[in-house]
């Protein structure tokens, strides 16, 4: 398990985490949220967003949109399983 980013904001009315990314990410990788040391939730990447346009994946540097199915707070660390 590796860090691959870091939750800048979270829209709950849409339930889509922004993550800025230290690492690339891709449809189907499995993820974890941990905040403060805690595990908060594991999920599988379904959907992922650049610029309101859905990509399949994506690199270090860059700023997405995730689809999250479980509210998560600013400055939740992410995690590639």
């Amino acid at each position: 398990m590796f860090k691959i980013g870091k939750v800048s904001h979270f829209y709950d009315k849409i339930g889509v985490a922004i993550v800025e990314l230290d690492a690339p990410l891709a449809l189907g990788d499995k993820i974890k949220f941990v905040r403060g040391g805690e595990d908060l939730f594991t999920e599988v990447v379904d959907s992922i967003q650049i610029e309101h346009e859905k990509v399949d994946s994506a690199k270090k540097g860059d700023v997405v949109g995730l689809k999250t199915n479980e509210a998560v707070k600013e400055g939740a660390e992410v995690f590639k399983i």
